[in-house]
């Protein structure tokens, strides 16, 4: 097979396509011809370093896939060669051929392209996961979204319209205000030009919101808390303030963690508050309530509800040209990999 593969730390140009053995599927286990694969923040941090689960270089990175069944392991029912599906990879996504558990494997549905399959799973998993198992999101509540215009912020957006009277403010570019209005969100805020925090206590009042959705880590943390409403909530799920260049700082982590505020129990009482972590990556024992998830998801797409927005798609080929742009944040929504 042919993999992406980080062969060190570094920068993009680290990325290399390799050509290694097919992986051999094991009892309970897919191996899938992979047509498409999603690419996530999660592997740039694994590229320069800063992703504590990754494997040490050089390994091939990829959480989700799309494409057809290619062999079953031993004692494997309920699948035949041939079959579309869509999973989970811990890690090897990125590539011609990945090995998937039948558990965190799902039908692609019959509308369903291969390009939308692959962006769905993580993405539109850690947005519902958030928003409705821990977040608990209600009617009518206001709801702030960092990086709206990325894989999860969007997929947070329409799952937002699921909800009656869901109030949506969104952090982006400037350019990318248009789209995001078309989404349904009711106030985009150009975190580069205007203190979104001083935008969204300008816009309610002074009063806040429901919830907030941070992947920004750090000193954002500190912000969003300060943002919240009597029972809001913040929930973190990722640190992209970590990586500001292509390649780890140390100085730079040690002040984005000395940045980082602690809540202390009884902080949280006196401000009734509440304060949630999520990481996809620690949910893979949790496997009734991803699948239920992802099931849940499946029918919405099915519906038309959810569609997973592809920005654009690059060859394995073209890996450094992808991370550099997702770095970037130039992509307004998915970008996934042409692994044919």
């Amino acid at each position: 097979m042919r993999a992406l593969t980080i062969t060190r730390y570094g920068d993009p140009d680290v990325l290399k396509v390799l050509e290694l053995p097919d992986p051999v599927p094991a009892a309970g286990e897919l191996r899938v011809r992979v047509k498409r694969a999603g690419l996530n923040f999660a592997e740039i941090s694994a590229r320069v370093g800063l992703y504590p689960d990754a494997p040490k270089p050089p390994f091939c990175a990829g959480y989700e896939v799309a494409g057809v069944v290619d062999a079953l392991g031993p004692g494997v029912t309920g699948w035949t060669v041939g079959e579309r599906v869509l999973g989970m990879s811990h890690f090897g996504g990125h590539a011609t051929h990945a090995v998937i558990k039948t558990e965190q494997a799902q039908r692609i549905p019959a509308p369903m392209s291969f390009d939308e399959a692959a962006a769905l799973p993580v993405n539109y998993l850690t947005a519902f996961h958030m928003m409705f198992r821990v977040g608990n999101l209600q009617p009518g509540q206001k709801i702030l979204i960092h990086m709206a215009a990325g894989g999860v912020g969007l997929a947070a957006i329409q799952l937002c319209q699921r909800v009656e009277g869901v109030e949506i403010f969104g952090t982006a570019s400037a350019g990318k205000h248009a789209l995001l209005r078309e989404m349904g969100v009711h106030h985009p805020i150009d975190y580069r030009t205007k203190d979104y925090v001083e935008e969204v206590k300008a816009l309610t009042g002074g009063k806040g919101v429901d919830m907030v959705l941070d992947a920004l880590g750090g000193a954002d943390w500190s912000k969003g808390y300060s943002l919240l409403r009597p029972a809001g909530h913040l929930l973190c799920f990722g640190w992209a303030n970590m990586v500001p260049g292509e390649k780890r700082s140390y100085l730079h982590v040690a002040r984005e963690f000395l940045s980082m505020r602690r809540y202390a129990p009884m902080t949280l009482m006196d401000h009734n508050r509440t304060v949630s972590g999520v990481n996809l990556g620690h949910l893979w024992g949790e496997v009734e309530m991803m699948s239920g998830h992802l099931v849940k998801l499946l029918a919405l797409a099915v519906e038309g509800k959810v569609k997973p927005r592809v920005d654009k798609v690059f060859p394995l080929a073209e890996g450094p040209a992808a991370h550099r742009y997702v770095q970037a944040r130039k992509n307004v929504g998915k970008v996934i990999f042409d692994c044919e």
